[in-house]
């Protein structure tokens, strides 16, 4: 593991497990909230993203958060040595955003963007898991499972397995 590309649905855990792994391995974490949110919670321009995001993969390795434009997350997917997909029940990530939502007025959410309001990204997450059938579907679940032959691919699909995955998967 040295570079490792974390995704799945709004409030899947991904942030979480992200620091963990961080902690773990020593490999830098990098939220992609933090490069495509400003300070003030405004998305930056497309090609400031873009050099940042580049620079990250470039480097020797990674751990990435997040998903980002699509063709980003294509490219960090390709770059990756490690692919780990957090594809929990649409229940869990729902009550996972709301629980956020209930914390995030007291304490800002794990990797949550500075500036950024927990309200206004909490309704965009409810708006972003509707569509999410449309992309974290079979299809995309077949494309990943052709890439594993070149690299580790890791499905979390309950709670569990995202609480105990790095104490079982890094050495």
């Amino acid at each position: 593991m040295k570079k490792i590309a974390v995704f799945g649905k709004p409030g899947s855990g991904k942030s979480t497990l992200s620091k963990a792994l961080a902690l773990a391995t020593g490999i830098q974490l990098h939220q992609l909230d933090s490069i495509v949110y400003k300070k003030n919670g405004e998305l930056v321009d497309r090609s400031s993203f873009d050099k940042a995001h580049e620079r990250i993969l470039s480097s020797g390795n990674w751990i990435i958060d997040g998903f980002g434009p699509i063709d980003s997350f294509y490219q960090r997917l390709e770059a990756a040595d490690t692919l780990v997909y957090v594809d929990l029940p649409y229940i869990t990530s729902y009550w996972f955003v709301t629980k956020r939502l209930l914390k995030g007025l007291f304490i800002k959410p794990e990797g949550w963007p500075e500036g950024s309001s927990v309200i206004k990204g909490t309704l965009e997450s409810y708006k972003v898991l509707q569509l999410c059938p449309k992309f974290w579907n079979d299809d995309f679940t077949a494309r990943l499972e052709a890439m594993a032959d070149k690299k580790s691919l890791y499905v979390i699909k309950s709670v569990s397995e995202l609480n105990n995955f790095v104490s079982r998967k890094v050495k």
